[in-house]
This record gives C-alpha cells, sequence and structure tokens, in this order.
C-alpha cells in the first residue's frame, strides 16, 4: 500500500542525517521492573524540534525544492509539532512558511514556530478549521498547502521506525500514538521493509477515536469534537491516504483516557526522567493498559514528542 522500500527509507534518513542524528532507543530497566516485559522506548522528544514530525519536514522540503523549484513559500496547518517541523526544514532551504494554528493554540509551541522562522496565524476553532484557512491563504498567495499526510512526509518520519527496529529487530509489538497518521503508517512501512513480524498497535485518545471507530468499521467515521489535552491526537477525522495503510497493516487500535495519558506522563517522569507531551505519552499509556497481555514480552513504545507546555505539565506532575 505505502510501496516505501528499504532503500527508500534510508535515502530519506541521509537527509535527515544531514540536519539531525538518529534518536536514542533504551530499554528502561524501571519501566521493565513496572509492567513486566521489556520497553524500549523511542525517544523523538530528543530531535531538534523536541518531536518526531522534523524528519518528515524534511524530506518534504527536498522532495519540493526538487519537484517545484520555482516554490517560493509554504503553508500548513498544525497544533503545533507538524508546523515547527515544516519552519525549520523551509526555512532552512530558504522558503517562507505560514502555519496556521486554530485559537487558543499551545503559546509555547506557537513561539517555538516562531523561532524557527514560521509565521504563525491563529483561525478556527480547531485543527480540521484551521486546515481550511490553510487551504484558503495557499490560494490567495500561490504558495504550496503541505498536507498533514504525503508519501514524502512518512518517507522521513519512517526512519525513526527504521532506527528502533535496526536496534531491536525482535520486538513482539510496538505501540503508536495516531493523530493524522504518518507515526504509525511510518511505522509499518519500516517493519514491511525489513520484513518483520511486530505487530503494530495504534494509540487514540478516548476524546478523540475517529481513527478506532474507522478501524473497527473499516469505513472513514468522524467525531462531532476533539477536545484532548493530548493536542498531537485531537484529529476528528482520519485523513483517508494514511487510513487506508494502518487499516491494513495496523493489529488494532486502542483508545486511552486523559487520566491514563496523565498518568504515563507521570511513569515517564519517574521511570526514565524524560518529559513528555499527552500525544508523547499515549503508547505507554496503552501499554500499561494492556500489560496483563504484554507480560513478559519485548515491546516498543514511541515517545513522539516532549513539547508540553509548562502550565500544562506542572498540573499532570502535581
Amino acid at each position: 500500500m505505502h510501496g516505501l522500500t528499504r532503500d527508500d527509507i534510508e535515502q530519506a534518513a541521509r537527509q535527515v542525517y544531514a540536519v539531525m542524528p538518529p534518536t536514542a532507543q533504551y530499554a528502561w530497566p524501571l519501566l521493565a521492573e513496572r509492567l513486566n516485559t521489556t520497553v524500549w522506548v523511542k525517544h523523538e522528544n530528543h530531535t531538534p524540534t523536541g518531536a518526531f514530525k522534523v524528519r518528515g519536514g524534511i524530506t518534504f522540503m527536498h522532495w519540493l525544492k526538487r519537484t517545484y523549484p520555482a516554490v517560493k513559500g509554504i503553508v500548513t496547518a498544525t497544533r503545533g509539532n507538524h508546523g515547527q517541523s515544516l519552519a525549520l526544514a523551509a526555512t532552512a532551504l530558504g522558503l517562507s512558511a505560514s502555519i496556521v494554528v486554530p485559537e487558543g493554540n499551545s503559546p509555547e509551541k506557537n513561539n517555538a514556530m516562531r523561532a524557527l522562522g514560521g509565521t504563525v496565524i491563529e483561525c478556527g476553532r480547531d485543527f480540521d478549521e484551521a486546515r481550511e484557512e490553510a487551504a484558503r491563504l495557499a490560494d490567495v498567495h500561490g504558495h504550496y498547502l503541505v498536507p498533514p499526510f504525503h508519501i514524502e512526509l512518512l518517507k522521513g518520519v519512517a526512519t525513526y521506525a527504521l532506527e528502533l527496529f535496526m536496534a531491536a529487530p525482535d520486538l513482539d509489538t510496538v505501540y503508536v500514538p495516531i493523530g493524522c497518521g504518518s507515526g504509525i503508517c511510518g511505522v509499518i512501512a519500516a517493519r514491511d521493509a525489513l520484513g518483520l513480524q511486530t505487530k503494530v498497535v495504534g494509540v487514540v485518545s478516548t476524546e478523540a477515536a475517529a481513527a478506532k471507530w474507522s478501524f473497527e468499521e473499516g469505513t472513514l467515521l468522524q467525531t462531532p469534537s476533539a477536545n484532548t489535552f493530548a493536542d498531537g491526537l485531537a484529529v476528528r477525522q482520519p485523513i483517508p491516504a494514511a487510513f487506508a495503510i494502518y487499516r491494513a497493516g495496523a493489529e488494532r487500535i486502542v483508545a486511552v483516557s486523559e487520566e491514563e495519558i496523565a498518568e504515563a506522563m507521570r511513569v515517564y517522569y519517574t521511570d526514565t526522567h524524560n518529559l513528555v507531551e499527552g500525544a508523547g505519552a499515549a503508547a505507554l499509556a496503552a501499554l500499561i493498559q494492556e500489560r496483563q497481555a504484554m507480560a513478559g514480552k519485548k515491546v516498543g513504545v514511541i515517545l513522539s514528542g516532549g513539547n508540553v507546555d509548562r502550565s500544562v505539565y506542572a498540573r499532570v506532575i502535581g
């Protein structure tokens, strides 16, 4: 379905490593003790933007420059991590980056996008409304509208999964959060390219469970709202191209509550001293939920990002 070969992902990795080193994956002993299973954590909180998305931004911009050399700028919608990624990658290649965020978006993520060279525009009640405004702006200014999911983004994202699988090829299961879907699709693509048998389990918020419902019904469904503090999971409907990949390649999708996510953020701090945003903690929250079934196995969890506002984190950790 995704059609990515090992060679595709290794080429993408070379582009990524020109900007950043690979991130670490560690089997943390305290997590193993707590959950009675070997837990490999993939630390995407340690990229230059604090989240996995930067990888896709890098590969996407290379493709854009090759394919549309006349393009002067890009426009996209985000809750933060995708926008930081594209601001960094676009600015590095001399393109302007306009980033539309929903009103009341994380001030710290907005500041980070500006610091990386992006112009931040607040518009709409949620991510889906911000996307509509981004499309309008791209049209008005003749800039390239970067979608939340694209095969060239996927190539870059798949590089983190390649690193994880090279370090720990015998994982039984990997848990991955699902927002727009590039993370889980990247894990599926790398697994398939390497010919591994690892099961891939997606994780959504109970407050934004469209991907889970769609997966179980076999057709695209949407939710009326996506009110979760895990902003990377706050999506009301699956992206069709991503859904096609994880519908075919995922084992199942687990929903975790706000409290389960908050508890996983606390566990990460206690057991690994890593700071994790809500979406970044979702995979561990799902493993904690399923720990009986996973006992004695080797499991991977994707810590997708650490960009949580100080006020939110203070509330969770307190």
